[in-house]
């Protein structure tokens, strides 16, 4: 398959960072955005800037239209039953936290089990562990394999007819696993459980499909496929969310208020309390309809041929560690021995090369994984052979640098 050429895409990528041209390999953490994303926002303030839902005039009624417009866009993209099963969040964090909140309020008792990985972003695993806390649930963690995948046999042992709740990543933003999503939430099912899917990683680079993977609840985030930040979703079946309360209050999410009481709005509107996103959903609409112009195909394509061309040459380094397993998506985690993640990341940025360093809010992981923290280079359409052998180079200066002072 022919590589995709999209650089041209996206302005931030035609700079210079320390006298070098600019190599973004932190998409991971957040990704670029193409000129198309930033004209529909710019486009939305200069013309349609009004709020939704209420206003009779025309600004309003095209506000309103882009807004739920930009929701039917998302429930084709992933392949959800309703629109109204689209909820519009901050993000990941908030659309997982909605399901910790409100969801455990109605259906989790002491006792019952919630069920996770070591390799959860703390995203989804803090609002499990307050939970917890507030119900005396009691935290079940599915073991890893040594290569930081999940077996079924783990998944059968951990999961019982006492879990209520599995709330798993679809992809690691760490070690770049993907997990078999569908086998675990069929199981779980069978188990009498609901599923929680933490999509930040995969909705980017794989085409998601929530009937098929038939998830309860499914989160991700705009700013990591090319949508602004500030947005993000939360998919949910309306079997269950018809059953949850709101988890903030005020305006727009309301049906009929007296002094004393009010009653809520249908879905979707009645998780939305407040003026919404707005622009940001106007954005995401805008980088969902770029990323379907190139094919998510395409793109996992892309991604696999620089992932497996980096991974090639890394193993031709020595003194490098790379955490993981081997079939993955597109990133890999490493660290060059005796050196501080810090340390290398910063030289790599004076050659231009931007990646990650830390523990990737993944402290357990990294406990795990038996170190403080890692470095990441996580690989996007936009990204080329070009920049790889640029990494690469990048990471020769650094070792030799480093092989110096030590």
């Amino acid at each position: 398959m022919t590589p995709l050429d999209v650089k041209q895409d996206f302005p931030i990528l035609t700079q210079t960072v320390n006298n070098h041209p600019l190599v973004y390999l932190d998409s991971a953490a957040t990704a670029q955005k193409p000129q198309m994303v930033i004209d529909a926002i710019e486009t939305y303030y200069k013309y349609d800037n009004a709020n939704v839902h209420r206003g009779v005039h025309t600004l309003g009624q095209r506000a309103t239209d882009a807004y739920e417009g930009a929701r039917e866009t998302v429930q084709q993209f992933i392949n959800a039953p309703h629109s109204k099963e689209i909820i519009f969040t901050r993000g990941t964090t908030q659309a997982i936290n909605i399901v910790a909140r409100s969801y455990s309020e109605k259906f989790i008792q002491p006792g019952d089990e919630i069920v996770l990985t070591p390799m959860e972003h703390h995203s989804n695993l803090l609002p499990w562990q307050q939970v917890a806390k507030r119900t005396g649930a009691l935290l079940k963690f599915i073991p890893l394999e040594k290569d930081g995948t999940l077996s079924e046999t783990a998944v059968k042992q951990t999961i019982t007819d006492k879990t209520k709740l599995v709330a798993i990543t679809h992809v690691s933003n760490v070690l770049g696993t993907i997990n078999p999503i569908k086998e675990i939430t069929t199981y779980a099912h069978e188990m009498g459980a609901v599923v929680l899917v933490d999509g930040a990683q995969a909705v980017p680079h794989m085409k998601v499909d929530v009937q098929a993977l038939d998830c309860d609840f499914y989160a991700f985030s705009g700013h990591k496929m090319c949508g602004p930040t500030g947005i993000g979703v939360l998919y949910g079946k309306k079997q269950w969310l018809n059953q949850m309360d709101p988890v903030e209050y005020g305006g727009e999410m309301i049906d009929f208020v007296e002094l004393t009481d009010a009653t809520w709005k249908e879905l979707p509107w009645k998780f939305e309390g407040g003026t919404p996103i707005i622009a940001g959903a106007v954005g995401l609409q805008a980088a969902i309809k770029y990323l379907e112009n190139i094919g998510l195909d395409k793109i996992t394509a892309h991604e696999k041929m620089l992932t497996d061309y980096a991974m090639e040459q890394l193993k031709q380094l020595d003194g490098v560690d790379i955490y993981g397993p081997t079939e993955r998506c597109g990133l890999i985690t490493f660290n060059l021995k005796d050196v501080h993640p810090h340390d290398t990341a910063t030289v790599l940025d004076s050659y231009g090369v931007a990646v990650r360093a830390g523990h990737h809010c993944c402290q357990p992981l990294m406990k795990w994984l038996n170190v403080t923290a890692t470095a990441r280079a996580s690989f996007y359409l936009y990204n080329t052979i070009e920049d790889v052998d640029r990494f690469i180079d990048g990471l020769k200066q650094a070792k030799e640098f480093f092989g110096d002072v030590f």
